[in-house]
């Protein structure tokens, strides 16, 4: 049965983003899914989105503002009241959704960030019922599990972006590529690379409020040669990136709700070696499709086996777990249990 479907994405980025901006990425591949199954899409995001629907422009630009957070809120409750949409699912802010709560129409709320049990247990009080959460791991939800009904949909990639490489050359470097950040371990990268005589490359952006952190202890070890920094990369730079490498790094220092770009790595098929941290163990599966380690030393270890993986093995479980086909069908069944809900 085509559905009347309304999307909301976070204002400050396009969907699709130029650059970076992995929950954007989601939005657009669930909306071009959704609107190729004959569903009728609504887009509330960015006015420069590209996607599929019909793109209602947040007024508001900024999500920490609370003046354009009542804008925003405005205009979908607006859209909501004179469109009677089947199903209002939100990928942004949970603030943007506070007018149309209490209404009958039915409501998912996608979390991709922390969960904050205040904010989840009020919404779903104030929802009488109506508000589904999902999340994209397991290991997000634990201290919110209890509060109302929660489904796990994971992120994914869009696998005509990324192309497989069945194989890598002998001498193909490890890549670490993401914000430059100390949360997000390039400086254990770089130790890694050293360690195991491989050749790195480190591609990502350089937050300003993080430069004086990277500059002491990423750009000093970068010679150009043995260790590399390119900078922000596009879809098709990173596809070239991913698929030339021998493994992809994830020695990340928190716990990452997901982690699409070890998706994209698996996409192309090189596997990814991490440590067990947050999602990680959920997309990778250990020993098959990557390594997964408590420290360093499990790393450097782990990457002396790294070419016995089956990159094909890599590929096959991101088309099965991580491609648009799994995702858009789990968040399509989801529309319509809560579609015979709210009918119920």
């Amino acid at each position: 049965m085509p559905l009347s479907i309304a999307l909301t994405a976070d204002p400050e980025l396009p969907v699709p983003p130029k650059l970076y901006g992995g929950i954007e990425r989601i939005v657009d591949m669930l909306a071009r899914g959704l609107e190729a199954r004959g569903h009728q899409v609504t887009l509330f995001a960015h006015e420069e989105s590209v996607s599929a629907g019909r793109l209602v422009p947040w007024p508001g630009r900024s999500s920490g503002s609370r003046l354009d957070t009542l804008r925003n809120a405005s205009i979908l409750a607006a859209h909501v009241a004179r469109e009677r949409f089947d199903v209002v699912h939100s990928f942004s802010r949970l603030a943007y959704l506070a007018p149309i709560l209490p209404a009958r129409t039915p409501k998912i709320m996608s979390y991709q960030r922390e969960i904050s049990p205040r904010t989840t247990r009020l919404a779903h009080a104030a929802s009488r019922g109506t508000l589904q959460f999902s999340a994209i791991s397991r290991w997000m939800i634990e201290p919110v599990k209890h509060i109302g009904s929660w489904s796990i949909v994971p992120n994914g990639v869009d696998l005509a972006t990324y192309t497989f490489q069945p194989q890598a050359a002998t001498d193909a470097p490890l890549v670490f590529l993401g914000r430059i950040e100390e949360i997000k371990g390039p400086h254990l990268a770089i130790e890694i690379a050293r360690r195991t005589g491989r050749r790195l490359v480190i591609a990502g952006n350089i937050p300003a409020e993080k430069k004086a952190w990277v500059e002491a202890h990423v750009l000093p070890h970068v010679d150009g040669d043995a260790i590399r920094y390119i900078g922000p990369v596009d879809d098709a730079q990173k596809n070239a990136l991913l698929g030339r490498a021998a493994a992809f790094l994830m020695p990340i220092l928190w716990e990452e709700p997901f982690g699409i770009v070890m998706a994209e790595a698996l996409a192309c098929g090189t596997p990814v070696v991490g440590l067990r941290r947050g999602a990680v163990p959920e997309v990778v599966v250990d020993g098959v499709t990557g390594f997964v380690r408590d420290d360093v030393e499990g790393l450097v270890a782990a990457l002396g086996h790294v070419e016995s993986l089956s990159r094909a093995a890599c590929r096959a479980d991101t088309e099965a777990r991580f491609s648009a086909e799994p995702i858009v069908a789990a968040y399509e069944a989801m529309y319509h249990a809560a579609v015979d809900r709210n009918k119920g």
